[in-house]
C-alpha cells in the first residue's frame, strides 16, 4: 500500500494544479492508504479530508509553514496534525501565520502550539537550508520540546540528490527517524507547463521572464515510483507510512456554536426575550393588552424558539437592528422566511406583522426539521460595514469574523491570463476577449464547439493550440481570496478554536473557510446583506427632508395611496425596485393592482414557470372569468388570489386543512414534493390522501387536490419574502409618485458612470415635464440634487472631471461664501497646480461655465489666459498684488466667433455621452407630421406593426449576403434612445455611399422585438 506524504492542493491558489477530483481516482488506481494534505494555508481543508473519507482513503491534516530563522531567511517545516488536540493547535498555528505581514512563525509559537502535532523537516528544500550549522539550534529547540514526533524527510527526484548523504548523518547524529518523502504540485509529468504558468499568473511575471523552475519533479508519483525510488530504503516508506497512519484526527459536523448575548447576572436568554418581544409588540400595536391572537402567535413561537436554544440568537440580531435604527441606518423590511416570525416583527427585526398576512412561522422555524435559523438582513449599502464594525465591537475580535470567498479562473480569464504570460500583444488579448462569448457560467470547451471563428484562430498557430491547452488545464482553478459579500460568523468560543483565520478588513478577520465549511463547523452565519436600493431610499428621503422639510418614516407610508396605484397600473415602474423589467411592467398594467396583496402576487408570479399564471390572474381579479375553486374548503385560502396557487403558504395550509398535517409537517411535504422524486412523492401522496379521508374527503378529491399541489410545488414562492420585497417596491413607486423629481434625482445620481442608462432616465424625467438644469460651477454638487423643483446636473457626471478638483473646488466655494464671477476668479481660486486646461475643458463643453456670459468658444480660447492671471495673483478673494495690476490690467476674455450650434451639441455628447440641450432631432421633429414613432413609444408597439420615424445614424456596420449582395444594420438615435434598423440588399442599395455618422434619416418599415431588442425591417428610407 501506498502513502501520499505531501499532497498541496489547487486549494492552495495558484502553488498548485492538483484538482481532488483527479487526484482522488489517481489515488484508487494506486491502492492508496493515506494522503496527506499540506497547503501553505487551511485551504481546501475539509473537501479534502470528507472526500478522502468517502473514497476510503485515510486523511491526515498537514499544513506547509516557514519558520523564522534570520531575517531574510526562513526554514520550511511540514506538520501533521496526529490528534484532534494537534488539529486545533494546527487551526492556532495556520491563523497565526495568516495574520502576519511576514507569513512566517517564530519557533515560541510553534513550540507553544506543537502538542498533537508531528514535525517534519524536509532536509533536501532550499538546497539542504536544516543541514547548515547555524540551523542545528532551531532543529534541537523542537527536538527537546517534542522529541517523539521530530522526523527528517527526505526526497529523491531522477538524479541523485546532493545533499542526501548529509540529511542521513544529520537523522542519524540527532537520533532522528528517516522517512521517504514527495513534495507533489501537479497530478502528471505533462502538467508541469501548466503548472509553471499557473506560478505565473500568481506571481505575474511573464513565462520568458521567470527563473528557471527547479519544481519539474513535483508531479505525484506512482505505487511503482515510489518503490523504485526507495528501492534501498525501503524501511524510509514504511516509517513514513507508520507516521501518517498514526494521525488519527476525527471530524465531525454535528457541533453547534451558539453565540450567547452579553447578559446582566440573574438574567437568562429566555427571560429577556419573552421581555423584550412583549414590549415590542405593545409598542408595534400600540396597545398594552394584547389580542389573544398575538399572545398565542408570539407564545407558540417562543416556545419554539426556546426549545431549539435560539433566544441569543435572536437578542444578537434585535440588538444590532436597534444599534442601525439609532443610527439612522436605513434597514430593509425582512428577506426570505424570517418574515413569517412575529417576534422578529416585535424586535424590529423585520417590518412585516405575519398574522396580517397570514404568514406561517413553520416555513422559517420548523420544530419538526431542526436546522440553524437564518435571519438575512438588508442594509444601506453604504453604511452595511458599520453594523458589522459594531457587532465585531460588542463580541470581540476573536468572536467575529467575515467569510472568505475564492475567485476562480473562468473562461474568459484564464484565457487572458494565460495569455498575458505568453507575452501576447494586447491586441491578441481583445480579440481572445471577442472570440469568448459574454455568457455566464461559459466553458472554454463550449467556447471551442461554438464557435468556427475562436477554431480557426487557434489552428492558425502551434503557439495558441498550447495556450488554448494550458488554458484548458488551468480552468476553474482558485485563483485569489477575497471577502464574502455578506456572510458574517459569530462564535462563542474563540473562532481559532474551530476554524482557522486571516487577516481581513477594518479590523476584522476573516475565515479561511468559504461559506459551506463554515456552516459545516457548526458556527452560525449572520447575512449582513448591502442593498442599493435601500441607499437610493435613504438618498430620496433625505432630499424630501432638504427640498420638503418632512422627515418621511417609511414604515408609516400609507400601503393605500391612490397616486401610487396609479402609477402601477399604468407600469411606470422604470427605477422601481423588483418591477422595473418591461415584462413586469406589463404584468402590472394586465393585472392593474388595486391593493398591496396584487404586487405580492405579481413579485412572486414574475418568473419562469408561474408567470403564465398572470393572465390567469388579471381575468379572474377583473371578473372577466370566474373563480374555480378546488375545494369550496380552500376558498379561505386561495380567495386573496382569485384561486390560483402562488404561494408555498397557501400548500403548506391547503395540506393542513384538507389532511390535517401541522404545519411543520406540511412544510416537510412542501419540500419533499418540490424535489420530484419519485419513492418521495408516492409516499408523501399515500399520506395526504390518508389525511383526507380520514377528515370525511373522497379519495377522487384528496387525489385531485394532491395532484394540485404537486403541479404548484415548483412555482410556489415564499409568501414572507413576496411581502417584505413587496414593501421596498411599494415605498419606491409611492416616492416616485408622490416626490418624483427628488426620486429622479436619486435615480441619476445612482446611474452616474453610465451614460446610456443617465440618459434614459434623463429623458424620462423630462416626459414627466421636470425640468433639467445644467451643470453650473457655482450650484453643482458631486450629485444630481434637487433645485426649485428642478434637478440640478451633477458635477460627477461629466466625464475627465476628477473628484480630487471636485472635493477642492466644493470646499472653495464653502469657504469663499461667494460665487465665482469669471473664469479668471475660478482659475485664482483654484490656482494653476488645479486648474489645467485638462479638467476645464469637460466642464466647459458640458455648460458648467455658461453663467459667466460667454460664449463655449471664447471660454475654451481664454484658458491659458486664466492660467496666467492665477500665476501673478495671490488666491483668497479680492487681494490682488498690485504690480500684477498695474503691469497687466483687468484681465480679458479671448473672444471669439460662436461656437456652431452643431459642434455644442457634439462636445456635450462627449463629455456628457448624451445631448444634455435638445437633441437635434427635437428641432426638426415639427417638419415631419407623418411620424408615427418614437424609440420610447416602441415598446409598446406589437410585432409587425408599420412605423414612420425620424433620427439620426449613430452607427454602420456592413456586411455581404450570401449571395455576394451588401447589407447594413444601423443605429438610429431619436431624443428617446436608439433602436436598430435592418437594411436588405434593395434597401441599403438606396443610400450605400451616402450614409453617414449623424446623417438625418426618414425611415419607414415593420417593428419586431427580437433577443429582447427593438428592430425595424427597412421598407423606405430618405436621407434628409
Amino acid at each position: 500500500m501506498t502513502v501520499y506524504p505531501q499532497i498541496r492542493t489547487s486549494a492552495d491558489l495558484l502553488k498548485s494544479t492538483i484538482r481532488l477530483e483527479e487526484l482522488i481516482p489517481f489515488l484508487h488506481q494506486q491502492k492508496a492508504k493515506s494522503c496527506a494534505i499540506v497547503n501553505t494555508k487551511l485551504y481546501g481543508l475539509l473537501p479534502f479530508w470528507f472526500e478522502m473519507k468517502r473514497a476510503g482513503i485515510h486523511p491526515v491534516i498537514g499544513l506547509t509553514v516557514q519558520l523564522e530563522w534570520t531575517e531574510e531567511q526562513s526554514l520550511p517545516i511540514i506538520l501533521y496534525a496526529k490528534t484532534n488536540e494537534g488539529y486545533q493547535n494546527l487551526l492556532k498555528i495556520s491563523s497565526s501565520i495568516a495574520i502576519r505581514t511576514e507569513q512566517t512563525i517564530p519557533l515560541r509559537w510553534l513550540l507553544a502550539y506543537g502538542k498533537g502535532i508531528a514535525f517534519m523537516i524536509p532536509a533536501l528544500d532550499l538546497q539542504g537550508r536544516w543541514l547548515q550549522q547555524t540551523a542545528e539550534k532551531t532543529m534541537l529547540e523542537i527536538k527537546n520540546a517534542y522529541s517523539n514526533e521530530l522526523y527528517v524527510g527526505i526526497s529523491r527526484g531522477s538524479n541523485e540528490a546532493p545533499y542526501e548523504r548529509q540529511a542521513v548523518e544529520f537523522a542519524v547524529n540527532n537520533g532522528l527517524p528517516i522517512v521517504a518523502t514527495h513534495e507533489s504540485l501537479f497530478l502528471k509529468e505533462e502538467d508541469f507547463f501548466s503548472f509553471e504558468v499557473a506560478q505565473a499568473i500568481e506571481t505575474g511575471v511573464k513565462l520568458n521572464e521567470a527563473a528557471k523552475s527547479n519544481k519539474e519533479e513535483s508531479y505525484v508519483l506512482t505505487a511503482e515510483q515510489w518503490q523504485e525510488k526507495f528501492h534501498d530504503e525501503p524501511q524510509w516508506l514504511v516509517q513514513m507510512e507508520n507516521l501518517l497512519m498514526s494521525c488519527q484526527v476525527q471530524l465531525t459536523t454535528d457541533d453547534v456554536y451558539m453565540p450567547k448575548y452579553p447578559l446582566s447576572e440573574g438574567d437568562t436568554a429566555e427571560s429577556i426575550l419573552q421581555q423584550q418581544v412583549v414590549a415590542g409588540l405593545q409598542r408595534r400595536l400600540n396597545m398594552e393588552t394584547l389580542p389573544n391572537l398575538y399572545l398565542e402567535r408570539i407564545n407558540y413561537e417562543l416556545d419554539v424558539i426556546q426549545s431549539m436554544g435560539y433566544s441569543d440568537y435572536f437578542l444578537i440580531v434585535a440588538d444590532f437592528m436597534r444599534f442601525a435604527r439609532e443610527e439612522n441606518i436605513l434597514t430593509g423590511p425582512g428577506r426570505g422566511s424570517s418574515a413569517s416570525s412575529l417576534v422578529a416583527y416585535a424586535l424590529e427585526i423585520t417590518q412585516v406583522d405575519s398574522l396580517q398576512y397570514d404568514l406561517l412561522f413553520e416555513r422559517f422555524l420548523n420544530p419538526e426539521r431542526i436546522t440553524l435559523p437564518d435571519i438575512d438582513i438588508d442594509f444601506l449599502d453604504t453604511r452595511r460595514h458599520e453594523v458589522i464594525q459594531y457587532v465585531a465591537k460588542k463580541y470581540g475580535k476573536q468572536y467575529v469574523a467575515q467569510i472568505i470567498t475564492f475567485g476562480t479562473l473562468s473562461a474568459k480569464a484564464v484565457a487572458r491570463d494565460v495569455a498575458r504570460m505568453f507575452n501576447f500583444e494586447s491586441e491578441t488579448l481583445e480579440m481572445i476577449s471577442k472570440l469568448i462569448p459574454n455568457k455566464p457560467g461559459i466553458t472554454l470547451q463550449e467556447a471551442y464547439t461554438k464557435s468556427e471563428n475562436l477554431r480557426s484562430w487557434i489552428a492558425a498557430e502551434p503557439i495558441r493550440h498550447k495556450w488554448f491547452q494550458t488554458s484548458l488545464r488551468l480552468e476553474g482553478l482558485p485563483r485569489n481570496a477575497s471577502t464574502h459579500a455578506a456572510g458574517v460568523v459569530l462564535s462563542p468560543v474563540p473562532l481559532v478554536d474551530v476554524v482557522p483565520i486571516e487577516e481581513g478588513h477594518d479590523g476584522i478577520y476573516l475565515t479561511q473557510w468559504p461559506m459551506l465549511e463554515v456552516e459545516q463547523t457548526g458556527l452560525l452565519k449572520i447575512d449582513f446583506l448591502g442593498l442599493r436600493n435601500l441607499t437610493i431610499l435613504e438618498q430620496i428621503r433625505k432630499s424630501i427632508q432638504f427640498t420638503h422639510d418632512i422627515r418621511l418614516d417609511f414604515n408609516q407610508i400609507p400601503l393605500n395611496d391612490g397616486k401610487t396605484f396609479e402609477l402601477l397600473q399604468h407600469g411606470d415602474t422604470a427605477g422601481i425596485f423588483q418591477l422595473e423589467s418591461e415584462g413586469m411592467r406589463n404584468a402590472l398594467r394586465e393585472i392593474k393592482p388595486t391593493h398591496f396583496l396584487d404586487i405580492v402576487a405579481v413579485n412572486a408570479l414574475y418568473r419562469p414557470g408561474p408567470m403564465e399564471f398572470i393572465p390567469l390572474y388579471a381575468r379572474r381579479k377583473h371578473k372577466k372569468e370566474q373563480v374555480m375553486m378546488p375545494h369550496r374548503d380552500l376558498k379561505p385560502i386561495l380567495e386573496e388570489t382569485h384561486g390560483v396557487i402562488i404561494y408555498q403558504e397557501q400548500i403548506m395550509r391547503i395540506a393542513n386543512v384538507m389532511a390535517g398535517f401541522s404545519f411543520g409537517q406540511a412544510d416537510l411535504l412542501r419540500r419533499a414534493v418540490s424535489k420530484k422524486k419519485r419513492d418521495v412523492l408516492e409516499q408523501q401522496r399515500a399520506s395526504f390522501v390518508q389525511g383526507a379521508l380520514a377528515k370525511g374527503y373522497t379519495e377522487q378529491v384528496a387525489e385531485e387536490v394532491y395532484a394540485l399541489i404537486v403541479r404548484f410545488a415548483d412555482y410556489g414562492f415564499p409568501k414572507s419574502h413576496a411581502v417584505a420585497y413587496s414593501i421596498i417596491s411599494y415605498h419606491m413607486a409611492y416616492l416616485k409618485a408622490n416626490y418624483p423629481v427628488n426620486f429622479y434625482a436619486a435615480l441619476l445620481t445612482n446611474a452616474t458612470g453610465n451614460s446610456d442608462k443617465l440618459a434614459q432616465i434623463l429623458m424620462e424625467a423630462k416626459a414627466r415635464g421636470i425640468e433639467i438644469l445644467p451643470p453650473s460651477i457655482n450650484r453643482s454638487m458631486r450629485h444630481f440634487k434637487v433645485e426649485g423643483g428642478k434637478i440640478r446636473f451633477s458635477f460627477s457626471a461629466i466625464k475627465g472631471v476628477p473628484q480630487p478638483f471636485l472635493q477642492k473646488l466644493l470646499t472653495a466655494r464653502e469657504e469663499r461664501q461667494k460665487p465665482f464671477e469669471s473664469i479668471f476668479d475660478l482659475a485664482v481660486t483654484m490656482t494653476t497646480a488645479n486648474f489645467t486646461r485638462k479638467i476645464i475643458e469637460p466642464l466647459i463643453k458640458a455648460g458648467a461655465l455658461d453663467e459667466f456670459g460667454k460664449d463655449r468658444a471664447t471660454l475654451l480660447a481664454t484658458i491659458e489666459g486664466a492660467q496666467k492671471q492665477a500665476d501673478f495673483v495671490r488666491p483668497g478673494g479680492d487681494d490682488l498684488f498690485e504690480g500684477a495690476l498695474l503691469a497687466f490690467g483687468k484681465p480679458k476674455y479671448n473672444e471669439t466667433s460662436p461656437i456652431p450650434e452643431k459642434i455644442k451639441l457634439q462636445y456635450e455628447k462627449e463629455v456628457l455621452g448624451f445631448y444634455l440641450s435638445d437633441h437635434p432631432i427635437v428641432k426638426v421633429r415639427k417638419h415631419f407630421p407623418e411620424v408615427t414613432a418614437t424609440v420610447q413609444t416602441l415598446s409598446q408597439l406589437k410585432d409587425n406593426t408599420y412605423v414612420k420615424m425620424i433620427g439620426q445614424v449613430q452607427e454602420i456596420r456592413q456586411l455581404r449576403t450570401k449571395r455576394g449582395e451588401l447589407m447594413a444594420f444601423v443605429q438610429l438615435e431619436d431624443e428617446y434612445g436608439a433602436v436598430s434598423l435592418t437594411l436588405f440588399p434593395k434597401e441599403y442599395e438606396k443610400v450605400v455611399g451616402k450614409l453617414q455618422e449623424d446623417t438625418l434619416l426618414y425611415i419607414e418599415g415593420f417593428f419586431e422585438h427580437r433577443f429582447n431588442k427593438s428592430q425595424i425591417k427597412i421598407k423606405d428610407i430618405i436621407i434628409k
